[in-house]
């Protein structure tokens, strides 16, 4: 596994806009958003396609693509950090210079749609990835970023916490949703009712996965990590029990379940459970039938706030006896 080097205050880091065209539809959030960082000290250089948007994307698969590679060409930045996700980050995967990334090494990280260039780098490179913060959901959150969702990302793409160790799970979260142009409010925070041992075990393995739904748009492709002997973490959001059955079961048929050797899954922001007279966890049991694999349910990765960051590639523990997640290394080097 190839690691880049840990972000530190004063280094500059590039904002991509791969998908869908938020700095321009949501511009106040994605200003707070930059501006949240460089409070945290860095230096901002914004992509060409921040300022673009072509009805559902930013710009051409093209622009977009160049705008990445742009960004790992350029040896002042050490760090590379999505606006947002959206529908087709999958597009730029033929497109992305992944020798030269493999050679110069530097983060990237980003979440929900972005899954696809995460993964995508990850299986050509071995370089780590972060699934974590974007810019305008999470660092330009009213009226600043969530100090919990802050702190988890010092903790790992700044290394303020050195592996190994446990992660917590935060004492409040939240999936409220504000129209971001004209929030004036926090958001509410309700009580977390804790990570679900859904079924006993303990084992270690590689930390890889991502958004789920995002996962159909490069499955078995050549852009889609071995997922043979690795714990995987999935989540979703605004998806139905309709939806998920298949999205599950796709896992399913394509044999993953009986590749991996533990299953994190992420909690859903605003699931709909469609009247069915069986939970999400009853489901997912249904799908994965008698593969016996350790799996912990509800955890605070993806969409709700505050979210851990994964280093995609490390090695964990996951113990769903205890229900907890440790981090055996680090995913940043000094």
């Amino acid at each position: 596994m190839i690691k880049a080097k840990a972000l530190k205050q004063g280094d500059h880091i590039g904002i991509i806009t791969p998908s869908a065209a938020a700095p321009v539809r949501f511009n106040e959030r994605y200003n707070r958003g930059l501006d949240q960082l460089r409070i945290m000290g860095f230096h901002i250089i914004e992509g060409k396609c921040s300022n673009k948007i072509q009805a559902y994307r930013s710009s051409t698969i093209k622009d977009r693509s160049e705008e990445i590679n742009e960004f790992i060409y350029n040896k002042d930045v050490k760090a590379v950090i999505s606006t947002i996700g959206g529908t087709n980050s999958n597009s730029l995967l033929p497109y992305i210079d992944y020798e030269y990334l493999k050679k110069n090494p530097k983060i990237f990280m980003g979440y929900s749609d972005v899954t696809a260039l995460l993964l995508g780098i990850y299986a050509k490179t071995n370089v780590t990835t972060f699934y974590g913060p974007a810019i305008v959901p999470s660092f330009g959150e009213f009226p600043r970023m969530l100090p919990t969702g802050k702190e988890y990302f010092e903790n790992v793409v700044q290394r303020k916490k050195k592996a190994p160790y446990t992660l917590e799970i935060p004492d409040v979260w939240t999936e409220e949703m504000i129209d971001w142009n004209t929030q004036s409010r926090e958001k509410q925070m309700v009580k977390n009712e804790g990570w679900k041992s859904l079924r006993p075990g303990c084992v270690k393995g590689r930390l890889i996965g991502g958004n789920l739904n995002t996962m159909s748009g490069f499955l078995a492709s050549d852009y889609f990590p071995d997922l043979k002997g690795s714990i995987l973490f999935i989540e979703d959001s605004f998806k139905d029990m309709a939806i998920q059955e298949r999205s599950l079961s796709m896992l399913k048929v394509a044999g993953i379940f009986d590749e991996i050797e533990g299953l994190i899954v992420g909690k859903h922001e605003h699931f709909n459970d469609l009247d069915s007279p069986f939970s999400i966890d009853e489901l997912l049991l249904e799908i994965i039938g008698d593969t016996d694999i350790p799996i912990i349910t509800n955890v605070d990765i993806g969409h709700t706030f505050p979210s851990h960051v994964f280093p995609i590639g490390i090695e964990i523990e996951l113990n769903a006896t205890t229900g907890t997640i440790t981090f055996l290394e680090d995913g940043v080097e000094e």
